[in-house]
């Protein structure tokens, strides 16, 4: 038996790294192939294929070497379009990277042991833009021992999410996140299935818009490393987080006056703002109270303590949007409050749910913290990427405090003029030259290098304390915070 697919892969700069890994292991997973082969084929001639270590400084010697094997610039005959006539006037000169397209697979197999793709400890699989950016697709066919395909999470009928969750929870080799990411999306359906419709459908629209599930997932996965090891309940505790997270993009939306989020209507732009207030408090309500049900007094306190800080942070947010740009000191405690906060509560909470020691749970906050706060980072820079789903500038017109701008009003020779241009109102014109003066500062590149030193210090920590079974995961995740951008 064979089954053929393609991989969706947008890139968004001239040389990129994308991981591929994680999503190769879910198409294994879907496919349901137990033992076998996983073969990749690029279809383009400037996507190429690598198998190696995913180190952010590692990735950077690997973009320099292939810069040194072909610089771009250099006077190559393919990119003589005089000379070939045949050619359109939008062809791209692009002559360096089929040059350095010599160097990487155009085509690769990988093995599957039991359902999981056969890597060495440190090793990621890549495709490997040398054109971008571009929209991209790889080949996938798999062959081999297939044992049952995955079906899609039930939304409807409570009794089949909660047998899939039972299936979901019975364990399976591998540090992989699949059925880490199904127990969290059945347990959400099962969490506003019984709500009642006025609250459930707006939350539904939202739950079921996507989201990348980095707090859940991380619950899940600290929740591997203690005594009492219990799927279900780290699935109630993780959908638990995600409702509450989502809680609060609710309450963001009204009060930034959004008109969309992941690509649909907000609740306060399609129910109005009185609807939107009351969702998000139920949501709130029911989040804790689904997780004091839990029976452990000592996650119940991280979370509430949690919430405590993302209200106090949402306050100084407001107040601070009238000292724009603001100071790194004061915007680091807003996001450690607004951000970081629930991605340190879940890593806590899952891994005291589990019974883990108490230094282990220290180190799992830690590494949380330090995550949230690239994560934050990251969104900071969204606000300048046409690939973000949000219009450009948005932070600017809403005078949030941001590194970018925190950065760019620093600069010696573009400070004086955006600190001038914040000052006044913010018209359309203003807020391009503003997006200008930032990106011609380079206070975009040394945000994006600060966020990779945090990811990189918070992967030291897992180094430091081993966690065999949900290092490589929990590495992928902190990953997967900067991968949104450049």
């Amino acid at each position: 038996m064979i089954v053929a697919r393609r991989l969706q892969l947008p890139t968004s700069r001239p040389t990129e790294f994308v991981d591929i890994t994680s999503r190769l292991q879910d198409e294994i997973a879907a496919a349901g192939l137990r033992n076998g082969r996983l073969h990749l084929q690029s279809l383009h001639t400037t996507l190429g294929l690598a198998v190696n270590e995913n180190e952010p400084l590692l990735l950077e010697d690997l973009a320099a070497t292939l810069e040194r094997l072909a610089p771009t610039g250099f006077p190559y005959r393919h990119d003589d379009l005089v000379r070939r006539p045949s050619v359109g006037p939008g062809e791209p000169v692009n002559g360096h990277a089929h040059c350095r397209q010599l160097v990487l697979l155009p085509a690769c197999t990988l093995l599957v042991e039991e359902g999981h793709l056969v890597l060495g400890r440190w090793q990621s699989v890549f495709a490997v833009e040398l054109d971008g950016p571009r929209q991209r697709q790889v080949a996938l066919q798999l062959d081999g021992d297939f044992g049952g395909r995955r079906t899609a999470r039930p939304r409807v009928v409570l009794s089949s999410a909660v047998e899939g969750a039972r299936q979901a929870a019975e364990p399976e080799a591998g540090p992989g996140l699949h059925q880490e990411r199904r127990l969290v999306e059945l347990e959400l359906a099962r969490q506003l299935l019984v709500d009642p419709e006025p609250v459930q459908l707006p939350m539904r629209r939202l739950v079921e818009a996507g989201g990348k599930r980095v707090r859940p997932l991380l619950a899940m996965l600290s929740s591997r490393l203690g005594r009492r090891v219990d799927p279900l309940q780290a699935a109630a505790l993780a959908g638990a987080i995600e409702l509450l997270h989502d809680a609060t993009l609710v309450h963001d939306d009204y009060v930034d006056e959004a008109s969309t989020r992941r690509g649909r209507p907000t609740v306060a732009a399609r129910e109005g703002a009185s609807t939107a207030i009351a969702v998000g408090d139920y949501y709130f309500a029911k989040a804790v109270r689904v997780i004091a049900q839990l029976g452990n007094p000592d996650v119940t306190t991280t979370i509430a303590r949690a919430v405590e800080a993302i209200c106090l942070a949402q306050i100084d947010d407001v107040r601070l949007r009238g000292a724009f740009p603001g100071d790194y000191e004061t915007y680091l405690k807003v996001v450690r409050g607004k951000t970081a906060a629930l991605f340190a509560a879940a890593c806590r909470a899952g891994a005291q749910l589990a019974g883990a020691d108490e230094a282990l749970v220290a180190c799992l906050e830690r590494f949380g913290d330090l995550l949230g706060i690239a994560f934050q980072m990251v969104d900071d820079l969204l606000d300048y990427s046409e690939r973000s789903g949000k219009p450009l500038g948005q932070d600017i017109r809403q005078r949030t405090v941001s590194l970018p701008l925190i950065y760019a009003a620093e600069h010696p020779d573009h400070g004086g003029r955006v600190r001038e241009l914040l000052a006044g109102p913010l018209d359309e014109e203003r807020v391009r030259e503003v997006q200008r003066l930032v990106i011609a500062s380079g206070a975009l590149d040394r945000v994006g290098e600060e966020a990779r030193s945090l990811i990189s210090t918070a992967l030291g920590i897992l180094e430091e304390r081993g966690l065999d079974r949900v290092r490589s995961p929990l590495a992928d995740l902190a990953r997967s915070a900067i991968d949104r951008v450049r």
